[in-house]
């Protein structure tokens, strides 16, 4: 099988990123962070208007007509700029709830025994009765826990492991750009091998995860999915703090977005069930 992008493919990434950068750059990102307000309906209505949650939503149904690759690379751009929000709950809700595919509407969904983002929404999906409020460590992923776990669908927890994906490679990113300005002893730290093989791994991990990933988008298959998840969580969270051992003492302060990377992919892991989820079918599917 090739995995290459195809000219529209590359496209729709590029025109995403673009919006984001256009729509939630880092400025809204650490305004958001130092005075959190709720939602950004504003923000909301605009990714609905471009399209962003009615992508896999047939044509005849008033959406863009693509297909889960389209959604994975879509998602993984949302995971690079740490755009918040029920975005995968919303998504999926495209077409069955009015006003969801046009972002009128917030959708949140009960997910193992987490609620992201129920206070902001208009509409919940699963029993939220009994819902606690939790204390996050992500200041941008509001959370409640629920008494009961729901299961969730191979989709959610594809379009998660592409929120992972965009954060491996954004750790990447910075990592990299850091060790080749930061100056220790006369010299860019990214001429220290330590250094350089932090990078390496924090690429080979990526790298690794967007191949699963990309696979996953393509077959649909729940256990070429399941591992797509294991291996962009253990992207996004290794990448985040080998991306704060390049980074020194200044990643673990405030003003860098590293810490927020590392907070985010941590809220994720517990999404969807969580990686155990994912573990116990890929177990399930060895034993069978």
């Amino acid at each position: 099988m090739r995995f290459q992008l195809t000219e529209d493919q590359r496209e729709l990434k590029t025109g995403v990123r673009r919006l984001l950068e256009r729509r939630f750059p880092r400025e809204a990102l650490r305004a958001a962070v130092d005075a959190p307000g709720g939602l950004d309906r504003e923000l909301w209505r605009a990714l609905g208007a471009a399209g962003f949650f009615a992508l896999a939503l047939p044509e005849t149904a008033g959406g863009v007509g693509l297909g889960r690759p389209e959604a994975v690379l879509a998602f993984e751009e949302a995971g690079r700029a740490l755009l918040p929000g029920p975005l995968v709950a919303t998504h999926l809700a495209a077409g069955a709830v009015p006003g969801a595919a046009e972002g009128e509407v917030v959708v949140t969904a009960v997910a193992g025994r987490l609620v992201e983002w129920l206070d902001a929404a208009d509409v919940v999906r699963g029993d939220a009765t009994g819902a606690v409020p939790l204390r996050s460590v992500d200041p941008l992923t509001p959370l409640h826990r629920v008494p009961r776990a729901a299961a969730a669908g191979p989709l959610a927890v594809l379009l998660t492991a592409a929120e992972q994906l965009g954060s491996a490679v954004r750790m990447n990113e910075l990592a990299v750009q850091h060790a080749r300005t930061r100056e220790q002893f006369g010299r860019p730290i990214g001429a220290f091998q330590a250094v350089q093989h932090l990078c390496a791994d924090l690429l080979v991990r990526a790298e690794t995860a967007r191949a699963a990933v990309y696979a996953a988008a393509v077959t649909g298959d729940p256990g070429d999915i399941a591992a797509a998840r294991l291996l962009a969580d253990e992207a996004a969270v290794r990448g985040a703090r080998d991306c704060l051992q390049v980074y020194g003492g200044m990643g673990f302060t405030w003003e860098a977005d590293v810490h927020l990377h590392l907070k985010r992919a941590w809220a994720r892991a517990r999404r969807n069930g969580g990686v155990t989820e994912s573990e116990e079918l890929l177990a399930a599917g060895l034993l069978s």
